[in-house]
């Protein structure tokens, strides 16, 4: 089977977990003898970056180019408001992006596109693939569908930016832009139902699939290193990733302890700051995950303080894969995710007394937590690669099945 993704941003280009699982499926379907190919972005490099240009064929051919708009996705630093409504509104109708995707098909013709987060690659985009009348399978990942930043923070439900008419505007044309994929796959059940209440996808097949863990997660843990407690925390470093409630809480800790951080964003410069402060935080930056497994192995526990209404984070499967307990935020999907006691344990978001009580709680039982390592690797079994793409290849059948037997009608 010929087939086509489509990610606004895909390795080694990534910012967070959407991007990686794309490419994990990618390669997994090419392994098993599918023809793959992708279509992403790149910065501005000039305008031969415009068109679409085929840039690795190490296992999927990945085409990519810079869609026309005001800033690329790429783009680091703020914006004006006025900017940003500008671009969202260039990304909705992207007629750069729509031409491109319509003349990839054309050249590559698959059996089936199967589309991942669009925001800054071109929303438009699956106007293209529904027209050439190919099969439309659409990925969530987030509420970009929804609310053009992506982010819904815990205690902001109200606010007048989400209960606007601008809002309501939005989705109606977002849902108007999305036509009517074939099949909507969903991570978390949380998100299925976060859209489907809003009225998106109701002439779709929608189906929850949890996100697939990495292949060969090493090195595996044995025995705990003594030592104080560890905590490792590994994201963005956004206000709404909660990375600066968990700092507060965990001053709170009168146990000897140590917080690794991994990763990048708009609070990397304040968080070395405090690291400097603080000899018990550690920051190393950004970590690829081959490294990132190594201070897995060793962690007592990771830590996920979300404010904003997560779908399904990455390094919870990261951390499961490898059988690390989770000490998580209890927002959006990620309770489908922790089984109290056994995998991990949830918090309130924001409460930082409530995190520095759990906190204390792991730090203080740490044999138990290494304990929980073989328990939390055979239960991740349900979230292999393999199991992910043998359900997801049997879905994309279906789907071009269903195309094919409705023509001949």
């Amino acid at each position: 089977m010929k087939i086509g993704i489509v990610s606004n941003l895909y390795p080694p280009n990534e910012r967070g977990g959407a991007e990686l699982v794309a490419q994990r499926v990618a390669d997994e379907l090419y392994a098993r003898g599918h023809d793959v190919f992708v279509l992403t972005t790149e910065p501005f490099t000039g305008f031969s970056s415009f068109v679409p240009r085929l840039r690795e064929r190490h296992l999927e051919r990945v085409y990519r180019f810079c869609p026309i708009n005001l800033y690329s996705p790429y783009h680091k630093g703020s914006v004006p408001f006025l900017i940003k409504i500008i671009w969202h509104l260039l990304d909705l109708w992207s007629p750069h992006a729509r031409s491109v995707m319509k003349n990839l098909l054309e050249t590559e013709r698959p059996d089936v596109m199967i589309t991942h987060n669009l925001k800054g690659i071109g929303v438009g985009i699956v106007r293209a693939i529904q027209q050439k009348e190919i099969p439309h399978v659409h990925t969530l990942h987030d509420l970009q569908l929804s609310i053009p930043s992506g982010l819904l923070i815990c205690g902001q439900e109200k606010q007048f930016i989400h209960t606007s008419f601008l809002r309501l505007w939005y989705e109606w044309v977002v849902k108007k832009v999305m036509g009517k994929p074939n099949l909507v796959l969903s991570p978390s059940a949380f998100l299925a139902t976060y859209y489907q209440d809003r009225g998106f996808f109701r002439e779709s097949t929608v189906r929850v699939l949890p996100n697939p863990m990495p292949k060969n997660m090493a090195p595996l843990r044995s025995r705990r290193m003594p030592g104080p407690a560890r905590f490792v925390y590994a994201g963005q470093l956004e206000p709404h990733k909660g990375i600066l409630h968990l700092l507060r809480s965990i001053q709170m800790l009168d146990v000897p302890f140590e917080l690794h951080i991994a990763g990048d964003g708009s609070l990397a410069d304040e968080i070395a700051e405090f690291a400097k402060r603080d000899v018990r935080i550690r920051y190393h930056g950004f970590i690829p995950l081959n490294h990132l497994a190594r201070w897995l192995a060793v962690a007592d526990a990771v830590v996920v303080p979300s404010l904003c209404y997560e779908n399904s984070p990455t390094i919870i499967y990261e951390s499961f894969a490898i059988g690390v307990p989770v000490i998580a935020s209890r927002i959006g999907g990620i309770p489908e995710l922790i089984s109290e006691g056994e995998n991990g344990w949830l918090v309130e978001p924001g409460n930082e007394n409530a995190w520095a009580q759990k906190l204390t709680h792991v730090a203080t039982h740490q044999d138990e937590c290494w304990e929980k390592t073989e328990a939390i690797r055979e239960t991740a079994k349900q979230f292999a690669l393999e199991h992910y793409v043998t359900v997801l290849e049997k879905e994309l059948e279906r789907v071009v099945d269903d195309y094919k037997s409705n023509r001949k009608i």
